[in-house]
């Protein structure tokens, strides 16, 4: 085992024991970006130099005995729609493929203030649309079981990154299932926070709950600890829930995580939320993967909350964040603006005020549906996506099981059932599928209920981990390196 496929808990204890350093490890996510990257397209603007240099004050620090933050030492690949300093933010498209941001955004900088060390930016789908994560700018990035599939989106080269081993911890962001759908396709550890816990001032509508930012890892504890760094009560954020003078969201309250019981825990399974078009095939998975463990739970039964007029809902509120942030980039440079991003733009138009209000009712109506759901449960789990990866050539899987999806992100319903609520949700990944591929389980909790998620998915991961059938997926590291580039592959660098 190489020091960069050492777990970050595991990593940061090395390096503040004086057993590894900073810039080993640093020094080895380095070679594993330049070994493999070349196959898959994951870690897309470096900074190698700037991370070997913070590496050294990092090393520097340890050897004085000085008190050390949380992610001392341990390099941090950061998502292409997130700012940080030294690195350009392209958000994959061609109108910002020169843009330096000048500053950190506040949940990057609290990675840094923590010790974080800023190894790159990771690859995504323009301005995140279409969980397929390929542009115009940095071109497609592969999933590193077959990278001629695709690693789902739009955090997919945070995913990537993380399965391969170029970095232990990586940010995302989620809004139809972001953290989540790259996740379950890549074998690692996705987390969509509540609303307003990681604070972010760039959201368009700041009231909206639907996009958030999060945590990504290759175990549960590694994702906790990063988001023991990221949740803040930044008051740029209008969800983020700050009382004057006083501290409300603690890093103790998610690292190290509280342990749960599951045998008290009150679980419902579905595969399908009652509307998703899941395929067959991850049903059958579903329903095999669950059967193992389901009697470790208090209770276990085939529940789900009602989700009536969810897709609806979804894709209006959705279609509005649209053509809030996008209508001058479409009226004026239409050339440079790709098919997801227009066709959510020109949905939007075609809805009217008595649409967008019978969206917004909807949505409350549906929030006090779930809250009365998990009153009498405590977790739900389906599967994290309805497919498995398909070619990264395909836009969006325009049927399932040979029946026509609604719109291009239908197939992410299981993933934006949740996100449409504003619960906590977590990918978890459980071995593979029939088709040698990874599979996700989708763990959802109550509002605010963040660290149960958490501790119930380490308490199934440790339950399963020891399982063939059921524990992690790691790719064949030795296989990507002799592979041939992804950027000889037809339709590698475009929108479609």
């Amino acid at each position: 085992m190489q020091p960069c496929d050492l777990d970050a808990i595991t990593a940061r204890r090395l390096i503040g024991a004086r057993k590894l350093s900073a810039v080993e490890l640093t020094q080895s996510c380095i070679a594993r970006i330049e070994a493999v990257d070349h196959a898959v397209n994951a870690m897309v603007a470096r900074d190698f130099e700037g991370a070997l240099a913070a590496a050294k004050a990092a090393d520097a620090a340890t050897m004085k005995g000085e008190a050390l933050p949380a992610l001392h030492g341990l390099p941090v690949g950061i998502k292409d729609l997130e700012d940080a300093k030294g690195l350009p933010t392209t958000f994959g498209s061609p109108l910002f493929a020169r843009n330096m941001p000048a500053r950190d955004q506040h949940s990057v900088a609290r990675i840094r203030a923590a010790g974080g060390i800023i190894i790159g930016k990771t690859n995504s789908p323009e301005f995140g649309a279409g969980a397929n994560t390929r542009n115009a700018v940095y071109g497609a990035t592969g999933n590193p079981f077959d990278p001629s599939k695709s690693a789902a989106g739009s955090s997919g080269g945070s995913g990537v990154a993380l399965a391969t081993g170029m970095a232990p911890l990586c940010s995302g962001s989620d809004t139809g299932g972001s953290l989540r759908n790259p996740a379950a396709f890549n074998g690692i550890v996705g987390f969509r926070p509540t609303p307003g816990l990681v604070g972010s001032e760039k959201r368009v509508f700041g009231w909206s709950n639907l996009p958030v930012l999060g945590p990504m890892a290759r175990n549960v504890a590694d994702t906790a600890l990063l988001l023991s760094v990221m949740a803040s009560d930044g008051n740029g954020d209008p969800l983020a829930t700050t009382v004057f003078g006083k501290q409300t969201r603690l890093a103790t309250d998610f690292h190290p995580l509280p342990p749960v019981d599951l045998s008290s825990i009150r679980a419902a399974f579905s595969p399908d939320f009652g509307f998703a078009p899941t395929e067959r095939h991850i049903a059958e998975i579903f329903a095999e993967k669950t059967a193992l463990f389901r009697g470790a739970f208090a209770r276990a039964e085939d529940a789900a909350p009602d989700c009536t007029e969810m897709d609806d809902t979804f894709g209006v509120l959705r279609a509005l964040s649209f053509v809030a942030a996008h209508a001058d980039k479409i009226r004026n440079t239409p050339d440079q603006v790709g098919p997801n991003v227009r066709a959510n733009y020109e949905e939007g138009l075609g809805y009217s005020v008595m649409d967008v209000a019978r969206a917004m009712k909807q949505q409350t109506v549906l929030y006090h549906r779930w809250q009365a759901f998990f009153e009498t449960h405590d977790v739900v789990i389906t599967p994290s996506i309805t497919i498995s990866p398909r070619a990264w050539s395909e836009l969006y899987p325009a049927e399932i099981d040979g029946k026509p999806t609604k719109t291009y992100f239908h197939w992410l319903a299981l993933a934006y059932a949740p996100t449409t609520v504003g619960h906590p949700a977590l990918s978890l990944p459980v071995g593979l599928d029939r088709h040698g591929m990874p599979f996700g389980l989708q763990i959802v909790g109550r509002r605010g209920g963040d660290a149960q998620v958490l501790a119930v998915a380490a308490a199934l991961e440790a339950l399963l981990s020891g399982d063939p059938r059921t524990a992690r997926p790691v790719p064949d590291i030795e296989k990507l390196r002799a592979a041939a580039p992804i950027s000889g592959m037809p339709g590698f660098l475009g929108f479609d």
